[in-house]
């Protein structure tokens, strides 16, 4: 006598069952974690807006965001107003920091207006202005936040990726990287808009002239190197009419 488990048919139908089940208890699990995820995603992002602005636990050497444990209190410290800037308006909306900028990108490409979120910031009597840029690496996506003065000269800033080569490209998170940054003018004299270039080969490597639109290059990350230039451009080159605004222009 034929044993039943022994068909084709009952393999399907196990197989279709296990599916199922298994299915089943993914979207269960998705929907009970999302709101641990999203609310992990909003403390992330508010550490790193903290970071770029100087609001950090950094030693001399490393990189440290405040805990997140105390992000929220220091968050609302800190960052006096979130803006939308949406076309020519600029208006207040403290949910700004929960728009995915990956998404605002994509809207533009397809010809929509994009939403530019701003934050700021006030410490130590100097007003911050900290945006969010994304682009791509060698490997994947890599974003960031800048904070500026109010002539777009650089203030602070917070790199990171999702899969660049441990000790090459990855090293954008690194201080030695994101410090030089500071003090750089992303305008040039004539109020141009130039951006930062990661230059290979920088006549400049101890970075000491602010005025030039270069920081030195990571030795063998080149091409994530570029994304970091191209993302700072094309993306902050977007908050230029806000800066002209802001300085009555």
């Amino acid at each position: 006598m034929e044993n039943r488990t022994d068909k084709n048919s009952y393999t399907i139908i196990f197989a279709i069952g296990m599916v199922i089940v298994v299915g089943a208890l993914l979207a269960f699990l998705a929907s009970s974690l999302k709101p641990m995820i999203t609310e992990n995603e909003r403390l992330e992002k508010q550490q790193n807006i903290l970071y770029a602005m100087g609001v950090n636990d950094n030693d001399d050497t490393s990189a440290n965001f405040v805990s997140t444990e105390d992000a929220p209190e220091l968050f609302g410290k800190y960052i006096k107003k979130q803006l939308v800037i949406d076309g020519n308006n600029a208006e207040e909306d403290d949910q700004a920091y929960l728009i995915d900028v990956k998404k605002e990108q994509a809207k533009a490409k397809n010809g929509e207006t994009r939403r530019l979120p701003l934050f700021v910031g006030e410490k130590d009597g100097q007003t911050f202005y900290i945006a969010p840029i994304r682009g791509k690496g060698l490997w994947d996506a890599i974003w960031g936040y800048v904070a500026l003065d109010k002539n777009m000269v650089v203030q602070g800033a917070y790199f990171d990726h999702k899969g660049e080569t441990p000790g090459l490209g990855a090293n954008i998170k690194q201080r030695f990287f994101m410090d030089d940054f500071i003090g750089e003018h992303l305008l040039s004299a004539d109020g141009t808009f130039k951006g930062i270039t990661v230059a290979k080969g920088n006549a400049d490597p101890k970075n000491n002239d602010k005025t030039d639109n270069e920081v030195d290059a990571i030795a063998g990350a080149t091409i994530t190197g570029d994304g970091v230039t191209a993302m700072i451009k094309k993306d902050l080159r977007l908050y230029l009419p806000y800066f002209e605004t802001l300085n009555g222009k």
